[in-house]
């Protein structure tokens, strides 16, 4: 069923454009309102409510994180031994090579490795990467760069926020001398200082004991304190292990820290069996559980130590030159040298000038006192071989610095010239093996190169108004533009530690072998001339001797006594003519 609806409209209507106009108000339709409707309603509380026709937009914040880079560095020196073997000691490398040959697949490792090796010369083989194409250009020579040093760092600690130009030299109220410095093996923007004053009774109650760790990237404080039951005269790295430190008091006791069990030490050896003087050097030795050290004193004590046990110490050695081991006839001992490829021998400078060259295997007394060298009027402040030439050692005291060679002991090889001030420390340069640093009571720093001159120092650089000490340290600094041959650090009287960058010329090292060989003979040919004048003498004397005793046997006393008094005015006349 179909449903229609027809819309009649005429055909001209189609189309035609609506027609507005004002028309008045009408009202199509009024609902009064029901008063009984008023009960379905409920009350409710005024609610405002907005619409926005837009659509909703939301804001995202996104940061990536900081990749921090670090740029590391090998340097292969002496490769594939394990950790517990010392590669500088002939008797561990050869039992290690023994052990290894003797397993099963040494033959078959070698044989695989050899055929990867022939592989890889052949390719080297293949071209010359040193190949010269521009033979024919002149070599432009470049001039020595003339002396100069900066200063660094002065590790101290500000007084005001302005920056460390306004800088205490301690970080405590009463002030203390920066008694020694011990870089880190392993961070060289790290090192360990220890802090102490040295002066006889001028110590008071308020006075801190503490030394500290500083990091050179940040010198306004300090990075961990160290707090010993009596100030640390002497502190060191243990070369095995960075954490661990040993450090020797002024009361003569010996502790160790653990840097990462706090600032407390871990164990300090009892009063009773330790040193009776202030402890002025404590160096670890080369052992294969890294926990041996040795520590001398002005009570002429050398004590070897195992911190795992510091109850008693397991060695111990007097320093009387005669051999009779009394005490109190013993040398004090200021300074303390030893060189890890020489792990029997070492070497201690005493307050009385002179230096003791002990081997520690020797079974007897007398033989652990190898021998003596003689030259300096006052205290021995440092003792150094050098690093490039062992049988080389360096002395500094009194007003002058003196270098020895282990073959002669009468007298040194060479010397520098006696200053106005006094010597109090010096080191050897560990880039250059010509050149060494002395530094003086008047705050300045001397660097010498006997290869450019020797009569007077290569350059001098004010670091502080009274310097104590000067230690040295190679900069190992990763990620920098410049990384500087050498560092050292100044340790100041007034309680401060500077840090100064010296640069000197380089030379070849056998110029310098040539020079120290040279001097050795001259010294040797001095010696033996020297012994024959003193037997010549000796051989007069006994002769005039007896030619005296004969002569008074043949003369009456009143001969004897004209004789005397003849002599006597002869005497006095020559000496008014003068």
């Amino acid at each position: 069923m179909e449903i229609v609806f027809e819309y009649v409209r005429k055909r001209s209507e189609f189309g035609r454009p609506c027609n507005f106009s004002d028309w008045p108000a009408q009202v199509t339709l009024d609902i009064p309102p029901d008063p009984s409707l008023a009960s379905d309603f409920i009350l409710r509380c005024p609610v405002d409510s907005s619409v926005q026709h837009t659509s909703e937009m939301a804001a995202h914040e996104v940061n990536t994180e900081r990749m921090e880079v670090e740029s590391r560095g090998v340097n292969h020196v002496e490769g594939g031994w394990p950790k517990d073997i010392n590669p500088q000691e002939k008797e561990h490398t050869a039992r290690f090579r023994k052990k290894v040959e003797k397993e099963e697949n040494y033959v078959n490792t070698i044989e695989h490795l050899s055929t990867l090796m022939e592989h890889y010369v052949r390719q080297n083989n293949t071209i010359n990467i040193y190949e010269e194409y521009f033979e024919e250009e002149e070599m432009v020579e470049l001039e020595d760069e003339s002396p100069c040093a900066k200063t660094i760092n002065i590790l101290s600690k500000p007084t005001s926020s302005f920056g460390v130009l306004f800088s205490k030299r301690d970080p405590n109220i009463i002030k203390r001398m920066a008694t020694h410095i011990s870089w880190n093996p392993n961070i060289s923007e790290k090192l360990a200082v220890a802090y102490s004053n040295l002066q006889f009774q001028h110590s008071t109650k308020n006075m801190s004991f503490d030394s500290y760790i500083w990091d050179l990237e940040n010198p306004n404080n300090p990075e961990l304190s160290l707090t010993p039951s009596s100030p640390l005269v002497c502190l060191e790295y243990n070369p095995k292990d960075t954490n661990i430190l040993v450090g020797g008091c002024y009361n003569g006791q010996i502790t160790y820290w653990d840097i990462r069990k706090g600032e407390l030490p871990v164990e300090v050896s009892t009063v009773e069996v330790s040193h009776r003087d202030p402890v002025y050097g404590a160096i670890w030795l080369q052992s294969k559980t890294g926990t041996d050290c040795f520590s001398a004193s002005t009570d002429g004590q050398v004590l070897w130590w195992d911190i795992r046990k510091l109850s008693e110490p397991t060695e111990k050695l007097i320093l009387d030159i005669s051999g009779n081991e009394v005490l109190k006839d013993a040398l004090g001992a200021a300074t303390l040298e030893f060189e890890p490829t020489l792990p029997t021998k070492f070497m201690v400078g005493t307050e009385q000038g002179i230096v003791i060259a002990c081997n520690r295997k020797a079974k007897t007394p007398q033989e652990k006192i190898t021998g003596t060298y003689t030259g300096h009027v006052g205290p021995i402040y440092t003792l150094t071989r050098n690093p490039f030439y062992p049988k080389i050692f360096l002395t500094v005291g009194g007003w002058a610095a003196r270098i020895w060679s282990e073959e002669i002991k009468e007298s040194p090889i060479m010397c520098t010239k006696n200053h106005l001030s006094y010597l109090m420390d010096g080191c050897w340069s560990t880039m250059k093996p010509a050149v060494f640093f002395t530094a003086k009571s008047d705050g300045t720093l001397d660097v010498w190169d006997f290869l450019f001159k020797q009569k007077e120092p290569t350059l001098s650089v004010k670091v502080g108004s009274l310097a104590w000490g000067v230690e040295l340290g190679a900069w190992h600094g990763a990620g920098r533009d410049q990384v500087p041959p050498c560092l050292h650090g100044a340790r100041d009287k007034l309680h401060q530690a500077a840090l100064a960058e010296p640069r000197a010329p380089q030379h070849p090292s056998p110029l310098l072998l040539q020079m120290f060989e040279r001097e050795t003979r001259r010294e040797k040919v001095l010696e033996a001339r020297y012994r024959e004048r003193r037997l010549k003498e000796r051989v007069q004397s006994v002769v005039l001797d007896v030619d005296e005793e004969e002569r008074q046997k043949e003369e009456t006393p009143q001969e004897l006594f004209a004789r005397t008094r003849s002599e006597y005015l002869e005497t006095i006349q020559a000496e008014m003519k003068k």
